[in-house]
């Protein structure tokens, strides 16, 4: 028990300060708001954003640490995620393709773990289609919420950033 917390805990320490406020506001707005079922919402996808933007900062700053992007990358307002960690893009993007680094470096299910993540939490969720509302009960809010911390602390656990040097250590 006491290495799981040991892990969360370099896990906690490696997040920003912004990460972590957003994390803490998240289980703010569940715990202390809303699981009190004052109003019963129809889509409890608000809840999720906390967390996916944290998802968002968590990666950037992951794959920044990992030499996986460039600082320039980290950066700028144009960096999309999504498309470069999509594996239906392996091909186009060549050696930009965040998704085959993660492949080569990690392995096919953390690659995969993180893409369907970063589907399930953010983009199943935030894009509106008349046709196809993504509404989420709080439970499927909070199990959403569960897959993205979890994701998280696997990706860094399994890529063991070394803070002060910004390399990647082997084991």
């Amino acid at each position: 028990m006491d290495e799981k917390k040991d892990r969360y805990a370099a896990f906690w320490q490696y997040l920003s300060q912004n990460q972590k406020d957003l994390i803490l506001e998240g289980q703010y707005l569940m715990n202390d708001i809303v699981k009190d079922n004052a109003y019963h919402f129809k889509d409890y996808s608000f809840l999720i954003f906390p967390f996916a933007k944290a998802y968002e900062g968590f990666l950037k700053k992951i794959f920044l640490d990992a030499g996986f992007i460039s600082h320039l990358d980290y950066i700028s307002d144009h960096l999309r995620l999504g498309k470069l960690m999509s594996p239906n893009l392996v091909d186009r993007l060549g050696d930009k393709s965040l998704y085959k680094k993660l492949v080569n470096y990690t392995s096919k299910d953390l690659a995969d773990k993180i893409w369907g993540t970063w589907k399930l939490g953010r983009n199943e969720i935030f894009h509106y289609f008349p046709h196809n509302i993504k509404a989420v009960n709080f439970q499927e809010a909070e199990n959403i919420i569960n897959t993205i911390i979890e994701t998280m602390e696997e990706t860094f656990n399994k890529l063991k950033p070394n803070i002060k040097s910004k390399t990647i250590n082997k084991k």
